[in-house]
Formats: structure tokens, sequence, C-alpha cells
């Protein structure tokens, strides 16, 4: 049985603070596995009808508890998920309790309350470099073409059908539970020119007539797919510079996976490794950070970094992406520190072993591998 040890660890971090943990993410990410996985737990799938009637009665179902710890998946099926939470967390202390579901806990009408320093969140991203070890499957440019759910990755084959199957059962179970929306063709359709042009600036406008709806909607059903972690949406860092673009975000695919197989991608090129490279540290930063607060710097003459974070009280941290360190040019972050010479940049290549470092002007690059960038970004 493979055991994802970094995310277990996780969970049992997050019970010493509080009774109850909500664990969300995109479908298939192995929520289900992952709650299965947890010593002395009972597991309780509330897709089953038999298992929302015997939560008819919050304080009937709490009392006739054997075990400690609870796993309620897929938990907005139930007809009012908040209250059964919330009366655990005010009588039920000692119950350790994961819920899972597909988006963030308020996206939803079901959820009335949020549970407000009740709770503690995990969000669990596709798979990280401690799940590949996991599943004694290191090849990082496996895990950029089959992405990052267990069960397309984990494939004999390449899963094709899998990938529109996720697709169909996403808009079934959770845009129409969640969020009911109509015009599935306009919706799907979104989905799929976001996922072709993951990493780009978003225009709203672009979207509207290949959709066959307004502005609007496209800005709605952007919202939607951030709510269930499907797009990570990245707004630009400024401190309103004339020079600075200052409200266009960057749009990226949730998963390598889908962006190769929306591409048409049946095996990569080494120019193709840049992009899923970059696309693969953006997961390792939000998974292991449990953070979405990540922006990215961009002027109008089209110098970028790649992703910039704003630790509270310090210098900003760029970081820039390269495949190869040596494929590495200076002149976007000479500009950006320009205009930002107290920050921390950080180059994150895949063939860097032994991090160093190399001046530019009065400021130091550091260029590092991945493990190194995040536990910079720890400290």
């Amino acid at each position: 049985m493979r055991i994802r040890h970094f995310w277990l660890k996780k969970i049992e971090e997050l019970w010493r603070e509080k009774s109850i943990i909500w664990v969300s993410g995109v479908r298939r990410s192995g929520k289900t596995f992952l709650g299965k996985s947890i010593k002395d737990a009972v597991y309780f799938d509330c897709e089953l009808p038999r298992v929302r009637q015997m939560m008819a009665d919050p304080e009937d179902f709490w009392d006739g508890l054997k075990k400690k710890r609870v796993i309620l998946d897929e938990i907005h099926r139930l007809g009012n998920p908040s209250e059964l939470l919330k009366i655990a967390a005010d009588h039920y202390p000692d119950i350790q309790i994961m819920a899972t579901g597909s988006s963030t806990l308020g996206a939803s009408s079901k959820f009335k309350d949020t549970l407000t320093d009740r709770k503690r969140e995990l969000w669990l991203c596709p798979m990280l470099t401690e799940d590949l070890e996991a599943f004694n499957r290191p090849d990082l440019k496996h895990r950029f073409l089959r992405g990052g759910l267990p069960a397309l990755f984990l494939a004999k084959k390449f899963p094709e059908k899998d990938f529109q199957e996720w697709v169909d059962s996403y808009w079934a179970k959770d845009i129409q539970e969640l969020f009911r929306l109509e015009r599935r063709h306009s919706f799907q359709k979104f989905f799929e020119l976001l996922m072709v042009q993951s990493g780009g600036i978003f225009e709203a406008t672009a979207f509207a007539a290949p959709c066959e709806v307004s502005r609007v909607t496209i800005s709605n059903y952007l919202s939607v797919l951030e709510a269930t972690y499907v797009v990570q949406v990245i707004r630009p860092f400024h401190t309103h510079k004339s020079t600075e673009i200052i409200s266009a975000p960057k749009v990226y695919a949730f998963d390598t996976g889908f962006f190769c197989y929306y591409r048409g991608w049946e095996s990569l090129r080494q120019e193709d490794l840049g992009t899923l490279w970059e696309h693969f540290v953006l997961n390792e930063i939000q998974g292991r950070l449990q953070t979405r607060d990540i922006q990215y710097w961009r002027d109008k003459q089209g110098h970028e970094i790649d992703f910039i974070l704003k630790p509270r009280g310090k210098p900003p941290i760029a970081i820039e992406c390269k495949w190869q360190a040596g494929k590495a040019e200076n002149k976007n972050i000479e500009i950006f520190l320009n205009s930002y010479p107290q920050a921390n940049v950080l180059v994150v290549s895949y063939d860097i072993k032994q991090s160093f470092s190399r001046k530019i002007g009065s400021s130091v690059i550091k260029y590092v591998n991945l493990a190194d960038c995040i536990s910079i970004l720890q400290k």
C-alpha cells in the first residue's frame, strides 16, 4: 500500500490545533485514499443515501460513534454539512474529523457557516515531489505528461479517456451540485481554452466570443474554477509604478497532465520542459506552503518575473523558473531589481545539484534546486 507520508503528517499536525480538518482539492486528487489511510478512523462516504440518513440527526450520529477519528468524504452531499460539523466542534471536541470536498469551504451556498475558528484547512494539491517518492515513480517527465492525479499518473497506458471522464464528472458532481451553472458547452469550452493557454495573461473579453457568453459570465466561470482549485489565478505584484502591469492576472491550469492533454502532447520535446517546470514549481510552492498568495511581476515592456512572494514585513522574494540553469537570462532580473533592489531573487532549476550565488550589481542572486527553494521560502 502506498502511504502519502507528507500529507498524513500534515493532518496529524493540524489535528493538534483543531478537531476539524477541511481537506479540499480537485476531484481524484486522492482525498478518499488519504482518508482511508488514517489509522483507527471510521470512514463515511456521504454520497451514499444510507450514510446521509444516518446523519439526519447530528446529535444521534455523534453519540453513536465508537471511534474518535472520523472521515466524512464528499460532505457537501449532505443537506446542511455546516450544522453537522459545528455541533461536533462545539459539543464533541474529543472527536477528530477530516471532512473532504472539492471546493473552498465558503464557495457553495450549502455551507451556511464556514466554521470560523473551529477548523483547520488542508489543500491536497496534485502530486508533490514527496508523492513521487511515495509512489516509487521519481521520473519527473512522466509526472509532467500524466499529471499529478494519482490514478492517471499510475495508469499502465496513457489514460486519454480518463481525462475526458474527469471533466464530465467535474461538471456533474462539482459544478452542478455546488453551483448549478447552465450552458455546459460554454463552460467546458472555457475550461479547455484555459488549459491550452495555461500560464498566459487573462483577458475575459478574449474568451467571451468563442464561448458564446458575456464577459460577466466568463468572470463568473473563472471564479468557479478558482474556487474548485481547477485553475490558479496569479495576480500582478506592483507598487503602482506607471511602468508596471497592475491588473491583468495570469491563469495556470491546476495540473500539467491536463495542460499536455489539451495541447495534444503524447510525448515531450525539450522545448516543452520549461513551461511544465514552471507549473510544477508553482504546485510545489502552493502545496508545501499551503498558500495561494503568490503573484507575478511584469512591466509594460514585457519583462517578467515568474512568481513573487511577499512575506509580511520583509522584502519580496522573486522566483524565476528555469529547467536548465545555464539557460537563465539575467535581463528580466536586472530590470526588476532596478525597481526593487532589496528583493531576494531565486533562480530555481531542475539541473542544479548544489546551490550557488552570483552578483548582479549590489544584489546577490541565488541559484537553487526545488528542495532548497522550498526550504528558503519556509524560513
